[in-house]
């Protein structure tokens, strides 16, 4: 197994870290209590209740999946690839189900798309980072 240059194992470890801060902000939407979305805006409160199951099952693949994947990367592991590649169609999912509650998604304020659109950039390129490192024998 060939040793991988340093910026692999910089950019493993931001990206373990950035799935970290998801896998933070999905459990702690989760523990939202009545009372604390009672404290959200009217707009924010009807975009949560507007949310579908299955678009909350997406962001914890998503999550799950890129801090998995993320750390497999970090552990130089060949199954990082399919942990990076789910979590990539989570997020994909997650934005099917935001792109439906477009006119609500302005409501959350207009830094959500902007962030969403990092987390879907992040997710596409960790794909791809995973499989030179796959084919350039940097995962075991």
């Amino acid at each position: 197994m060939r040793q991988p240059p340093p910026w692999f194992k910089v950019l493993a470890v931001a990206a373990l870290l950035w799935n970290l801060l998801g896998c933070t902000a999905f459990l702690a939407d989760l523990g939202l209590t009545p009372d604390d979305l009672a404290r959200l805006p009217e707009a924010q409160q009807a975009l949560y209740r507007a949310r579908p199951v299955w678009a909350l099952l997406a962001t914890g693949v998503a999550v799950i999946g890129g801090t998995l994947g993320s750390l497999g990367l970090v552990l130089r592991r060949r199954w990082a690839t399919g942990l990076l590649i789910a979590s990539l169609l989570g997020v994909l999912a997650q934005d099917v189900s935001l792109a439906t509650l477009l006119a609500d998604l302005k409501a959350a304020g207009g830094l959500a798309p902007l962030l969403q659109g990092a987390v879907l950039l992040v997710a596409i390129g960790l794909v791809p980072m995973a499989g030179v490192a796959g084919a350039r024998g940097w995962l075991r």
